[in-house]
């Protein structure tokens, strides 16, 4: 082979690997991209979802307060009558 035609050789050899490296590196973003684009979905439902819960939470506290609350009102309620009837039994 002469100097000329090993050259041209050589230089279909070498574009067709760079077209090659070139497709697999394009498919391979391409994969890349779509992932990622399902992994941001995936984080915008988590973070959806987080919200609800922590509205859920709140909700449930403040009710959990309230309970508290009407417990200790029927106890203090409880306890000044208890009171009162203490001093009536010592009048008598």
């Amino acid at each position: 082979m002469t100097d000329f035609t090993q050259m041209h050789v050589f230089f279909v050899v070498t574009t067709a690997a760079v077209i090659l490296v070139t497709a697999f590196v394009c498919a391979a973003l391409v994969a890349l991209i779509r992932f990622l684009m399902t992994l941001d979905s995936i984080a915008t439902e988590v973070e959806e979802e987080a919200e609800e819960i922590r509205a859920d939470m709140d909700e449930f506290r403040e009710g959990v307060k309230e309970r508290f609350r009407m417990v200790f009102q029927f106890f203090g309620k409880t306890k000044k009558r208890a009171a009162r009837a203490g001093k009536r039994k010592t009048k008598s």
